[in-house]
């Protein structure tokens, strides 16, 4: 077997990857493989994509270095005693990117995106009761340049995947 190195590792800046990004299939191979089982063995990886573990070792973490992925452990927020999620849609006023420093800055809020549309940011939170989501929204719209919220509490979750694929 022989050790593809693969692409070079993707420049980031601020956590996130930049320029272009075109993995070759055995990159794509063990991405998927990951999202489907991110305990996988790099011995039974490497069964899986014709390479040595050590190969798909080096490939790995040099997949993790460059940003294209992460391997976390995904809970349930519910087993964990978090029992309101929502979905906040945020309106700003000024410069969006600060805003969306400031918020990425709360402990519960794990996802924050600058959007088009009717609103500036999106904002999902993991709270642990209604009077920690509204203590939350106070906190939130009392950061400078925040003009207004709405909120979209999930009363019940019926999809989540992270695994995507590579497509």
């Amino acid at each position: 077997m022989t050790d593809d190195q693969g692409p070079p590792a993707r420049p980031v800046a601020n956590g996130r990857r930049t320029g272009s990004n075109s993995l070759d299939e055995t990159s794509k191979k063990l991405i998927e493989l990951l999202q489907a089982d991110g305990r996988s063995s790099y011995a039974a990886l490497g069964k899986a994509v014709g390479l040595s573990e050590a190969a798909v070792r080096q490939r790995v973490q040099r997949l993790l270095e460059s940003g294209v992925m992460q391997i976390v452990a995904v809970t349930d927020p519910l087993s964990l005693g978090f029992f309101r999620q929502a979905m906040i849609g945020v309106r700003c006023e000024g410069d969006l990117e600060s805003v969306a420093d400031a918020l990425a800055g709360f402990q519960e809020i794990d996802y924050v995106v600058i959007t088009a549309g009717s609103f500036d940011l999106l904002v999902e939170i993991v709270c642990e009761s209604d009077d920690h989501l509204l203590d939350l929204l106070g906190r939130i719209r009392a950061v400078p340049g925040v003009a207004g919220t709405e909120s979209f509490v999930y009363l019940k979750l019926r999809k989540q995947t992270y695994a995507w694929g590579t497509r």
